[in-house]
């Protein structure tokens, strides 16, 4: 099964582009962030068209999560448990949920496409409701590897942490900046302490995710390893190969992410006790 994880920056300014790499790329599972739309604005025609279903979570024209599957996808969630809300307080009192979560499970593995809020600036309320964000969502991961410890499990999307000084272009540029801090560098080290691990890097140990419209930092390089999959230790077991799909960024109209891919053996998660010796 080939999964990927795409930040596709408005999915209907990009859908032909999107479909026509997944069918292109033989994409089995796509999970998308900033769709940019709510459920009645989505294209939904040209991935059916395609082969695909969708699944996602949109409130407005700002974040937004979906799924692309030409597998069935079954126990979709939009949120996870004590996932905190940002903004202005609701009547009740309780601060509004965004669209950054969306959970499925496909061919049994369980899959959540994340849009990790962006942080702003390190004196901005969004900084902290980030560091609060990520702490709320390693809680529960450690509660679903508990739970359910032999099930393939991975967390994958626009995490808007690097994690590593070598995840940016210049690290002396980020000073004093969101991104690279320390607690966001403890926020998302946290994940693997609990028992995930990015099963991208050690595959591909370098390249960057995404690089800004402006000063032409595409043309430059000066780009950021921001987009990652973390899975849990069945979930890696599965990992056979993996990429970064940087022409993804050039062309016409590209989202200034591009998309992070890869390949699982299912085969491997059942194993043939009864094989005569000869073959073990």
């Amino acid at each position: 099964m080939r999964v990927a994880t795409w930040n596709v920056n408005s999915i209907r300014a990009r859908v032909g582009r999107v479909v026509d790499w997944l069918v292109r790329e033989d994409v089995d599972v796509l999970a998308m962030q900033e769709i940019k739309c709510k459920e009645s604005q989505f294209p939904f025609d040209a991935f059916h068209e395609a082969g695909y279903e969708v699944v996602l979570h949109g409130l407005n024209q700002w974040n937004g999560v979906a799924f692309a599957s030409r597998l069935p996808m079954t126990d979709a969630a939009n949120t996870f448990t004590g996932m905190p809300g940002f903004g202005k307080a609701l009547d009740d009192g309780s601060l509004p949920l965004e669209a950054r979560a969306l959970g499925v499970t496909v061919d049994g593995v369980r899959l959540w496409s994340l849009y990790v809020p962006n942080g702003r600036e390190l004196e901005n309320p969004h900084y902290d409701y980030k560091l609060a964000w990520l702490a709320e969502l390693a809680e529960q991961t450690r509660g679903w590897l508990a739970a359910h410890p032999d099930q393939p499990l991975a967390l994958m999307g626009d995490w808007n942490i690097a994690p590593l000084d070598t995840d940016v272009w210049d690290i002396g540029a980020f000073a004093g900046s969101t991104h690279v801090s320390a607690p966001e560098r403890a926020a998302f080290a946290a994940f693997e302490q609990i028992g995930l691990s990015d099963v991208v890097r050690p595959l591909v140990p370098e390249g960057y995710t995404y690089w800004d419209y402006k000063q032409l930092r595409f043309p430059r390089n000066e780009g950021m390893r921001i987009d990652f999959i973390l899975g849990s230790e069945p979930f890696a077991d599965l990992v056979t190969s993996a990429r970064i799909d940087r022409n993804e960024r050039k062309g016409d109209a590209p989202s200034d992410h591009v998309p992070v891919v890869v390949d699982l053996d299912l085969d491997l998660s059942s194993s043939d006790d009864d094989r005569p010796m000869i073959f073990g």
